[in-house]
């Protein structure tokens, strides 16, 4: 686990003032075992990771916010319902949404957000930090389903944010 990434996370989460949102993502599962909170976590810390090790140019704090609220659609969508039949085509739609309610988004998070989903959202991802994050959710997405990995690394790496 690298402690800097975590803390450059941490660091933003809490100067933007947005751990009240990101915690009601909790609520929800995502893939197995793994709650959406903790899904958008994970491809942050691992998108940020994996842009360090590549020495990527990027915006660390557009990337950070705009992981951090890429599945911010805040319903189960394993109930259900005629508003989110077509999850995965539409949820990107729902977490924008959401998103500018409670934060000003900006085109790199907008980006990221609406297109982390392509090829389901037929127009590719026009950043480079929106590809980063759209190649990193299925990673994680992978792993959460095949392997059941639940980040329990992470989740005490995180435990400073106070976040359960």
């Amino acid at each position: 686990m690298n402690q800097k990434v975590v803390d450059e996370i941490i660091e933003i989460i809490r100067r933007e003032d947005i751990l009240r949102h990101i915690q009601k993502m909790d609520a929800y599962y995502h893939h197995g075992k793994v709650t959406t909170m903790w899904h958008c976590i994970a491809v942050t810390y691992f998108s940020l990771k994996v842009a360090s090790l590549l020495k990527l140019k990027i915006q660390k704090k557009s990337m950070v916010i705009g992981a951090l609220f890429h599945d911010y659609y805040l319903y189960d969508w394993h109930v259900r319902e005629k508003y989110h039949q077509f999850h995965g085509f539409k949820h990107a739609k729902f977490a924008l949404s959401n998103s500018k309610k409670i934060y000003p988004i900006n085109p790199i998070e907008k980006d990221i957000i609406l297109k982390h989903m392509f090829p389901l959202t037929f127009t590719p991802p026009r950043y480079k930090e929106s590809i980063l994050v759209s190649a990193v959710d299925k990673g994680c997405s992978i792993s959460e389903t095949l392997f059941k990995t639940t980040y329990q690394e992470l989740k005490q790496a995180f435990d400073t944010l106070k976040l359960k």
